[in-house]
């Protein structure tokens, strides 16, 4: 079970690398890329620099930007990994998401979230407060 799980999540870590993006959009309400996955905020990073690095990075790949996009508005890139951030906070893929469109990563240890464009959701709240 830990192989298929480990290939898993290499997999993801590989479409994610080669599936770099443009800035995320909103698709189903919530933060995503631009084929629909989606992205998350992680509660233990500080604002333009990611905390999540070793195992957490292959459960949690990190969403980045295509060499020639550009930060603009509230979307910003995190130098030299090319992250893309929100509001300052860094996003994420997560390896328990295996098709466009699922949300399994929401919630878990009640530190990754969603970024819901809900009026008055919580996760909005938090991607975009001052930090």
């Amino acid at each position: 079970m830990k192989k298929t799980t480990l290939l898993a999540a290499c997999a993801l870590s590989l479409f994610a690398a080669a599936a770099v993006q443009a800035q995320p959009v909103v698709r189903d309400g919530v933060l995503a890329d631009a084929a629909g996955r989606t992205v998350y905020i992680f509660d233990k990073d500080e604002p333009g620099k990611s905390n999540c690095s070793g195992a957490c990075l292959v459960a949690w790949p990190a969403f980045t930007a295509k060499p020639e996009a550009a930060a603009k508005g509230e979307f910003g890139l995190i130098s030299g990994t090319r992250q893309w951030t929100m509001n300052g906070k860094p996003l994420y893929y997560f390896a328990g998401d295996a098709k466009p469109g699922e949300r399994n990563g929401d919630g878990q240890g009640g530190v990754w979230h969603v970024i819901s464009s809900k009026p008055g959701a919580k996760t909005a709240a938090a991607a975009t407060s001052t930090y």
